[in-house]
């Protein structure tokens, strides 16, 4: 089976995603906005797009998708898999080195998988749990074996977030979580490390070895962090900076450079991270144990005048954690908890908890993840919705390495909002909020206390389905329930946000673009 096949069903979600542009121009520098910096730049240890944006240049999957949004080669040349779905098989791209000049083979895929990915990687935990063994019969040959079925579609899929691959020879023996290539990384791509200066910037340069000939384009890429926004904004007004991604300036700003004849302002070429606000719930505390109360919350909120007001009509009213942008999934329900405050009210008292002294039923604390300008004013849209209904929240102000930290090892918190991101498929990134025994401390899992055995059946059912129908059936039986449970309550469905200098060329020319390598990207 090849990936056109298994995976036609992706393809359209993109429609006309490239075009072409002019003769390509050698040289030059790619500065990009950073709003926030990381402290592993590790993808095959952390999903994510803070992390993607920066070491995709470097670091590269297994596969990617092209631009019509199909699992496209990478360094997999070709894949098959067996009938019953349980021995999958790549073969490698040969002639790879890594950075440090190293051949790259088929033990760097048994490495990163067996000891990253189904260890330790946020979201790899919960889509390898299955994974056994990965045999190497030849230097460049990997051969997956599952204990249950992995159905080709969804792995491809996968990989392309959760398929970075690193070099074995320099992590195998150490502490991988400590390792310093997590910060100084080493790999395959167009684009070598160089300088990360903490706070300021991070430098990487063409690769001359490049197993793609005659690129990158690009002298180098410099990411500079620039945490005020306002000043982010400037940068790229004034030629100081080119690229500002995944909604790091001000919304008002995005909002009013889609004007500007100098800059392109759209979703185009980041059409594969659809996102939502979210809401999560610590069900260890009493009050949020019950179901009514967590009900009781998202009917007191008004989610198409927080939408309208505070995101500049950027959004919908999300229907559950399948967006509609995905129609190989989404059930078609519609958006649960319509905004309804007499109904938050009474399922507040049916729940015993009568208002007392000034109106206040209790008090909770929210910890918002701040990774977008809009979750904070989220989370005070939160505190104000629920102040109606007789619930006091106090807002906890931390940096996102302290927030990820409260919520998500020390399990500090009432309620805790950020954003979720839906990359293609539910079982990459999305079922791992809902199912037990992610490993604590992981970011973006199921952290909140919550266990249900039936959902994690259907999560794990449906993850090893092998016929497309049965999957999407079994994914609403999915969505209902959690639904109905609301451990987390996916709030609105939006597309993020770049703002492009038109002197960049060749870029968002593929769905995850923001996260690809831009071997063929080029300034004017």
């Amino acid at each position: 089976m090849t990936a056109l096949s298994a995976a036609g069903a992706l393809s359209g979600a993109f429609p006309g995603a490239a075009f072409a542009q002019a003769e390509p121009r050698r040289g030059g520098v790619l500065t990009v906005h950073l709003g926030s910096e990381q402290r592993i730049l590790n993808p095959a240890l952390r999903a994510s797009t803070g992390v993607y944006i920066i070491t995709s240049k470097i670091i590269e999957p297994l596969v990617d998708l092209d631009a019509e949004g199909k699992p496209a080669p990478v360094l997999a040349t070709s894949w098959e898999a067996t009938p019953d779905g349980k021995t999958i098989t790549f073969k490698l791209r040969e002639g790879v080195t890594w950075h440090d000049g190293k051949p790259f083979t088929s033990a760097d895929v048994q490495y990163t998988a067996l000891e990253q990915w189904k260890k330790h990687l946020n979201y790899g935990t919960q889509l390898q749990q299955y994974l056994e063994a990965v045999d190497t019969p030849d230097d460049h040959t990997a051969v997956f074996r599952y204990s249950r079925p992995m159905p080709l579609a969804l792995l491809l899929r996968a990989l392309c977030d959760l398929g970075y691959v690193v070099p074995r020879h320099v992590f195998e023996g150490t502490n991988v979580l400590e390792n310093p290539a997590n910060t100084a990384p080493i790999g395959t791509g167009p684009f070598k490390f160089v300088q990360y200066e903490r706070g300021q910037f991070i430098i990487a340069e063409r690769n001359p070895n490049y197993w793609r000939k005659d690129t990158p384009y690009l002298d180098r890429v410099v990411w500079r962090f620039i945490k005020d926004k306002s000043a982010a904004t400037a940068a790229l007004e004034t030629g100081q900076v080119q690229l500002s991604t995944y909604n790091a300036l001000p919304l008002a700003d995005l909002d009013r450079l889609k004007s500007s004849p100098d800059f392109e302002v759209s979703s185009r070429g980041i059409e594969a991270n659809a996102f939502n606000n979210t809401l999560e719930f610590n069900v260890r505390r009493k009050e949020l144990s019950d179901v009514r109360v967590r009900r009781a919350i998202a009917h007191a909120i008004d989610v198409d005048f927080f939408i309208e007001n505070f995101l500049y009509g950027q959004g919908k009213r999300a229907t559950g954690p399948i967006p509609s942008s995905s129609p190989a999934f989404h059930p078609n329900n519609p958006a649960p908890y319509p905004f309804d405050r007499k109904k938050a009210e009474a399922l507040l008292d049916e729940a015993g908890y009568k208002r007392g002294a000034g109106g206040v039923r209790f008090s909770l604390k929210i910890v918002p993840v701040q990774n977008g300008e809009d979750v904070p004013l989220f989370a005070t849209f939160v505190q104000q919705s629920l102040a109606a209904v007789g619930i006091k929240l106090e807002i906890v102000q931390l940096d996102i390495a302290g927030a990820l930290t409260t919520i998500y090892r020390d399990w500090d918190f009432d309620l805790a909002t950020g954003w979720h991101q839906y990359r293609g498929d539910p079982a990459v990134s999305t079922t791992v909020w809902y199912r037990s025994g992610s490993p604590k401390g992981s970011p973006w899992t199921n952290q909140w206390g919550w266990q249900n055995e039936a959902v994690d059946k259907l999560i794990d059912d449906a993850a090893a389905e092998l016929d497309p129908v049965r999957r999407k059936e079994l994914y609403a039986q999915w969505v209902k329930a959690v639904n109905d449970e609301i451990p987390v309550w996916m709030v609105t469905e939006r597309q993020f946000l770049s703002a492009t200098s038109k002197k960049v060329r060749n870029h968002h020319n593929t769905p995850r673009w923001g996260s690809g390598d831009w071997h063929d990207t080029w300034i004017a």
